[in-house]
């Protein structure tokens, strides 16, 4: 069908991961906004339901990242859904739907990048206690003058 990723009835996510047509559940309602004459009769929106907990297709690091990457998108018994109503056709909110979903699917599946603690320099050390010593001889300058002694 259209785009470079589907190919009979799998959907290539990543060179590793690719999406069994047949765990993706569509079902077409209707749907408001544009549509003309039609819009009332033909049910063109798709709202597009994949079961994230029961795929086979996934490997668990990229389910956890998707499952938190999804949101509120995500039933409480792990199913995603996903809903494309901003085409005319059918055709083009499915296939709409499927490439939110392709893209859902490939930002989870690059692992985030683990910071690695740092010290901060010597240099800058020293930086931040010369200000600290200049903010503190400022705001002490300000202070009320001490009355000399009497006693002299």
């Amino acid at each position: 069908m259209a785009g470079p990723f589907r190919s009979r009835s799998v959907i290539h996510i990543t060179p590793h991961i690719a999406l069994d047509e047949n765990e993706i559940h569509l079902q077409f309602l209707r749907a408001s906004g544009p549509g003309g004459q039609n819009v009332n009769k033909l049910a063109s929106a798709v709202r597009l339901s994949f079961d994230v907990r029961a795929s086979a297709s996934l490997p668990e690091a990229v389910r956890a990242r998707l499952l938190a990457l999804a949101g509120r998108r995500v039933s409480a018994g792990g199913i995603l859904q996903i809903e494309a109503r901003r085409q005319r056709t059918q055709e083009g909110n499915r296939r709409e739907a499927i490439e939110r979903l392709v893209q859902l699917l490939r930002r989870a599946a690059v692992p985030r990048e683990m910071r690695r603690p740092t010290r901060p320099t010597a240099a800058s050390r020293l930086r931040r206690l010369a200000t600290k010593r200049r903010r503190a001889d400022t705001k002490q300058a300000r202070s009320r003058p001490k009355a000399p002694d009497d006693q002299a």
